[in-house]
């Protein structure tokens, strides 16, 4: 049923109209404006019937009236007699969908309603399908909006239902086990075994046992034989975490698996195929690793067959609302601590902040910061944060304090100590911003974020006016 609302004060035009129009139709009068516009407001019109004509109320009154409908994008037919046929052709002319003549004919009223109101459908049809395609694509627990969160979904979804191996890379605290959470859990083997190894926590002496498993008495101290990771991943997944801190003597090893796709327990010469779908993760520079000697070339084609950059979350800076939202309806459960939301200079100073923990850093600053605070509100007093130890440098030939002088909020100053500390780091590194981003701990990116907030009279290299300009 199509629900019609007719903007008309001759009430003899609702019961003659109702019952030529039929059950497929269901009419409401109103012939005062604000009644009208609350019955649109309420969504009770699929269509509004605008009858020009009246005895009372002034035409300019009317024809503004209709526009203010028409404007809102309600989709209008417009009813006038014949003296009024220029202005309603006027008004279709700016958006109304169509022109009646009043009397009208039946039909023809019918079919044009029937139009405008499949008309209006697949309008809201369109746009709904093209805010789902402007809307980020969920990818599980990730959170997050901006272009590189979006790329990182792009990539995820393209590898789900692949059996190839991913390397995820990226600074510590990223979320690289979010990433490979993601790729199982939206993928066929969601329902299978999910295992996250750390290779940098096993000793070296225990390594290649943890990985493969052992028989009884393979080494002096068993007492039982035992699966590794790569058993108890079974035909799901395993994930390797920094894997570019396992020896050269443990990388052949891992090797001859992924070549040969079995493997064997130590103490045993039974071989186990390999099943599990393998996703690796490092926060190291594995090329670097490779042309230094300390990481195999052949492995590192292995597992580098699709990579996932994680991104640092002071590149991203505009989820950080996003991300801290989530932590305080997560944490504020968990600590039983109702907590309802965040004062917008808070916010801003979350911003703000280079996040040298990134995500990890983050998470823990919340939870901190639900402990402390005394309201259902986090508040900028109720946040500790402190730049690292590596961004303070001594030298007082780079950053005089005694020349600095803050000016303005907590953030202002903030900022603008670490644009200070940005372009000295540059200078003393000789224009080399790789050098100078490594000096300060942070990424290139936000170095050069900082060099373009500069002022003018902070510029003197051309390099680094090059840099803030371009």
């Amino acid at each position: 049923m199509i629900k019609i609302g007719l903007y008309s004060e001759d009430r003899t035009l609702h019961p003659l109209l109702s019952s030529a129009l039929g059950k497929e139709f269901l009419l409401h009068l109103k012939s005062d404006q604000e009644e009208m516009h609350d019955l649109v407001l309420a969504g009770e019109c699929d269509v509004v019937i605008l009858d020009l004509n009246s005895r009372v109320e002034p035409l300019q009154d009317r024809i503004g009236f209709s526009r203010r409908l028409i404007d809102a994008g309600v989709p209008s037919v417009v009813m006038a007699d014949d003296g009024l046929r220029s202005t309603a052709f006027e008004l279709v002319r700016t958006g109304a969908f169509g022109y009646c003549r009043r009397p009208p004919s039946i039909r023809d009223l019918k079919t044009m309603l029937s139009r405008a109101y499949e008309n209006s459908l697949l309008k809201r049809q369109l746009k709904t399908v093209q805010q789902r395609m402007e809307e980020p694509v969920a990818c599980d627990q990730l959170i997050g909006s901006s272009q590189q969160m979006r790329q990182v979904y792009q990539m995820v979804h393209r590898v789900t239902n692949l059996n190839a191996a991913v390397l995820v890379t990226g600074e510590s605290g990223t979320g690289k086990e979010l990433i490979a959470r993601a790729i199982h859990n939206m993928g066929a083997r969601a329902k299978k075994p999910f295992v996250a190894v750390s290779c940098g926590a096993i000793p070296e002496t225990l390594i290649e046992a943890e990985l493969f498993g052992h028989e009884k008495g393979a080494f002096t101290g068993t007492v039982g034989s035992r699966e590794g990771y790569f058993e108890q991943a079974a035909d799901g997944t395993l994930f390797l975490d920094e894997i570019g801190d396992l020896s050269l003597f443990t990388q052949v090893k891992l090797l001859r698996v992924l070549q040969q796709m079995e493997f064997n327990r130590l103490g045993s010469n039974k071989l186990i195929p390999l099943k599990a779908r393998l996703i690796f993760a490092t926060h190291r520079d594995l090329a670097q690793l490779v042309a230094e000697g300390k990481f195999r070339q052949d492995l590192y084609y292995r597992i580098n067959v699709m990579q996932i950059e994680s991104p640092a979350l002071q590149d991203h800076p505009e989820d950080i609302p996003q991300i801290a939202e989530h932590f305080l309806r997560h944490y504020s459960q968990i600590f039983q601590k109702p907590m309802e939301q965040m004062e917008p200079d808070a916010i801003a100073m979350l911003q703000n902040y280079p996040w040298p923990g990134n995500v990890r850093e983050l998470e823990n600053v919340m939870q901190r910061a639900i402990i402390l605070a005394p309201g259902m509100t986090i508040r900028v007093e109720d946040l500790t944060l402190s730049l690292p130890e590596e961004d303070v440098i001594d030298n007082e030939d780079v950053v005089d304090i005694a020349d600095y002088h803050p000016a303005g909020s907590f953030e202002r100053q903030l900022r603008d100590y670490k644009i200070k500390l940005a372009v000295a780091a540059v200078r003393e590194n000789n224009g080399n911003k790789t050098l100078a981003a490594r000096k300060l701990s942070i990424s290139r990116a936000y170095l050069h974020r900082l060099i373009r907030l500069a002022e003018p009279d902070q510029i003197f290299d051309q390099d680094l006016q090059e840099t803030a300009t371009g």
